[in-house]
């Protein structure tokens, strides 16, 4: 007689960030396509209730996790620990953030509807699995939620071929990379025998490698950093973000490059700091060599940018270089008792950038829906004039981006390379101190763009919309005589306005008070197993 099977205990309530982001889905999927259109603003309320439940769930799990050692769930596939909590509260809060600018975007077009706020939470949900998985197979499956649920938010402008463009390249070769990621798991199996993490450590501290198992380790290994260096963007992977970043909608860019890089960024960290800490003398250089090139090569480009979100692509390129800097300085104490402050400078700097990049993406989608979807830099000028308010809070979020003292940015890219002095990376620190002088200068252009510009005529802005291109044409001679007529002031919905005073808030708070979010993620570095 065959063995019954018997599965494994399940913590419903340790699971419940998850359940309660998949259940708003579903809602959102199953009662929005069997009932009309819901009045505006519901289904982003519904998606933001949604994953601000999640959040404070997730919170009181952390609470629970102090001073407790990390356990596992679902016989060792998914880990609780304090960095997935505390990686769930700043995916959950992306979430809310954008669910809210996603409201204006699609209000009023054929894209209102279910559907994109669906998508968020799934890909939400792909993101906390990434963060929170202990098994490599798990990893994957998280990976590919994240991802599918991203090609397609990248390509959901239908009207836009810039956005069709950018879908279809996200897709190819996100493929790519995701089939070097299983690939290199396959190794990795091939080495140890498991694809649990928690199993693949025990392991290592029981046997000894051969030389044939550990060629296949390093192989796996350098497979899954392609895999995940191309998820989080850093050179030479980066190939993808300009024309994606341009391409989707602006809040989609905002998620991508917030939730996108935070889930990658925390994947790759139970890759190589958790599951190989032994192997971190032959890791650690690549680290140090993809640091080096994003620091370096991103903001250098960035310069020569004339589109506004290209700038801020190759900018989130160079901040992925900063989160790497922090990483190799946590390379160097992985596995050990004293785990250095490198893992933590990592997640805080996720944290911060995930709001600035937010508060910085909810002004740029104002203005460009208001120009026919134009993001050209030009599209900025003369916003002092028009809104000096909105002005000033994008000032701070952009000088807080470039690393001045008092914001969140000077606190996380201290944070950073005070990582790297720590551990005597000397080099990287230095490089990592002169690039964000270079940085400086893309976000300073574009606050003189705001501030000393003037705004430009109505026959300086580009109208992306068929319809609006074809009246254009039909009339120009009418629309000559009005060339000279300074284009309307756009109009700031609450919601935008509520998230970039949010983030602006946020951004303060942080640089003048560190020490509470310090405090938060203090304990990231206690993780399963």
């Amino acid at each position: 007689m065959p063995q019954e099977f018997v599965g494994p205990s399940i913590d419903w309530y340790a699971l419940s960030p998850l359940l309660v982001l998949l259940g708003g889905g579903l809602f959102l999927l199953v009662v929005g396509a069997m009932t009309p259109r819901w009045p505006r603003g519901w289904y982003a309320f519904v998606t933001a209730t949604t994953a601000g439940a999640a959040g404070t769930i997730a919170v009181l799990h952390w609470k629970e996790l102090d001073g407790r050692f990390p356990g596992t769930l679902v016989a060792d596939a998914l880990a609780f620990d304090t960095l997935a909590q505390v990686i769930t509260v700043v995916i959950c809060g992306a979430v809310v953030l954008v669910a809210l600018l996603c409201d204006d975007d699609v209000s009023g077009t054929e894209r209102d509807g279910p559907e994109v706020f669906a998508l968020l939470l799934m890909a939400a949900i792909g993101g906390v699995v990434m963060a929170s998985a202990n098994d490599l197979i798990v990893l994957f499956l998280g990976l590919e939620i994240l991802s599918l649920a991203l090609y397609v938010l990248v390509a959901s402008d239908r009207r836009r071929a810039d956005s069709q463009e950018g879908g279809i390249k996200y897709f190819v070769l996100g493929g790519f990379a995701s089939a070097f990621f299983l690939y290199g798991i396959a190794l990795i199996y091939g080495a140890t025998g498991s694809t649990n993490i928690s199993r693949i450590v025990e392991g290592f501290q029981t046997s000894v490698e051969t030389g044939r198992e550990d060629a296949l380790l390093l192989a796996g290994m350098a497979l899954m950093l392609v895999g995940l260096g191309f998820k989080i963007a850093a050179v030479p992977f980066h190939v993808w973000v300009p024309d994606v970043y341009q391409g989707a909608p602006t809040p989609i860019t905002a998620f991508m490059a917030s939730v996108g890089k935070t889930a990658a960024f925390v994947a790759l960290l139970r890759v190589l700091v958790v599951m190989l800490p032994f192997h971190r003398d032959d890791w650690r250089p690549v680290i140090w060599v993809l640091a080096l090139l994003s620091l370096v090569v991103a903001p250098t480009i960035a310069i020569m940018q004339s589109n506004v979100k290209r700038m801020l692509a190759y900018g989130s390129v160079s901040h992925a270089g900063f989160m790497l800097v922090a990483f190799e300085a946590a390379g160097h104490r992985a596995g050990e008792a004293d785990p250095g402050t490198g893992m933590r400078a990592v997640v805080v700097y996720l944290a911060v950038y995930s709001v600035l990049t937010i508060g910085t993406m909810a002004v740029i989608s104002t203005v460009s829906r208001a120009r026919g979807g134009d993001t050209r830099l030009t599209i900025l000028a003369g916003l002092a004039n028009r809104h000096p308010l909105i002005a000033a809070l994008f000032t701070l979020l952009l000088i807080a981006q470039a690393g001045v003292p008092l914001t969140s940015g000077f606190v996380a890219k201290f944070g950073a390379i005070q990582a790297a002095v720590t551990e005597q990376s000397y080099v990287i620190a230095v490089v990592a101190m002169s690039a964000a002088v270079i940085a400086a200068f893309v976000y300073l252009r574009i606050m003189v763009t705001v501030w000393m510009s003037d705004a430009p005529g109505a026959d300086d802005v580009i109208d992306n919309e068929p319809s609006a291109v074809a009246a254009r044409s039909a009339g120009a001679a009418a629309a000559a005589s009005d060339a000279s007529e300074p284009i309307e002031p756009e109009p700031f919905p609450l919601s935008t306005s509520v998230v970039i005073t949010a983030a602006v808030a946020f951004t303060l708070f942080v640089g003048l008070w560190p020490t509470w979010l310090l405090d938060v993620t203090s304990a990231v570095t206690t993780t399963a197993p």
